[in-house]
């Protein structure tokens, strides 16, 4: 805080003069980009619809309830096909991740040629949503479980790579120094070097990542991809509101149950 001086007196003052000049043009900036936001936005919308959704939300919800209890036992196999895919579109990821991250990090790679190489490789499955990926996929091998997988896989590569070669690059340089020292071969660096430091972290990683895949698999149906999702459009598509609140309720329970297992195998690990 800058002071100001008045007679025998210093006063704080909290900004100086040129400080609240630059606040003052940041704010006026800041709101004049919310009014056009906002203008264009009211243009886009079509505001008798929205006046009366409170009406249609309540006659959605009456038509929802209640739920179609007897309709469980046909959202069971496409829970099991939702997990499924979750598992080993995750499982794939975690292990090509591995390579990646090694090929990756700075400390571990052979060149910088095949770092870069890597990390576009990161970026570009990190910069493309699993529905797109799944898209594409249904129309390459066609529609089913493999074409999710695969979209959950490729979506995960970024995020899981990322956060591998992150812990690679950050771990202690001792016991690595080490083992070199002893004249340890390079698998047996990073066998006893690299791995008991990143393990907790590849865990970890593996287990959140697989956390959030549940969610991407209960919606990846929606185009093709199979599980719950394909069974929720269908739903959506026949107007068959009580059925989609039963999945709904189905999805919700699942991914309740899928944080607490991510949180209790994290906890048991850090």
């Amino acid at each position: 805080m800058p002071l100001k001086q008045k007679g025998n007196e210093l006063l704080w003052k909290r900004r100086t003069a040129e400080q609240e000049r630059t606040r003052f043009i940041l704010w006026f900036i800041a709101i004049v980009a919310i009014l056009i936001s906002w203008t264009f936005i009211s243009k886009q919308t079509t505001w008798e619809f929205v006046l009366d959704a409170p009406v249609q939300i309540k006659d959605f919800l009456s038509r929802m309830f209640p739920p179609d209890v007897k309709y469980f036992g046909k959202i069971a196999p496409a829970l099991w096909d939702t997990i499924t895919i979750s598992v080993f579109g995750t499982a794939i990821a975690v292990v090509i991740s591995f390579l990646l991250a090694i090929l990756a990090a700075k400390n571990t790679t052979p060149n910088s040629v095949v770092r870069l190489v890597v990390l576009t490789i990161i970026v570009a499955s990190r910069s493309v949503n699993s529905m797109i990926w799944a898209m594409i996929l249904v129309q390459l091998v066609g529609p089913g479980l493999f074409a999710s997988v695969l979209a959950i896989a490729i979506r995960s590569l970024g995020m899981v790579s990322k956060l591998y070669y992150e812990a690679i690059e950050e771990i202690d340089r001792e016991p690595i120094e080490a083992i070199t020292a002893t004249g340890a071969s390079r698998m047996q660096i990073l066998v006893y070097g690299y791995l008991p430091q990143i393990m907790p972290t590849f865990v970890g990683t593996a287990v959140y990542r697989w956390e959030n895949n549940i969610r991407e698999s209960t919606i990846i149906g929606i185009v093709g991809g199979g599980g719950i999702g394909m069974l929720l459009n269908s739903s959506i598509n026949l107007l068959a509101w009580n059925r989609v609140l039963s999945i709904l309720v189905v999805i919700f329970v699942t991914v309740i149950f899928a944080e607490w297992v991510s949180a209790t195998v994290r906890k048991a690990i850090s």
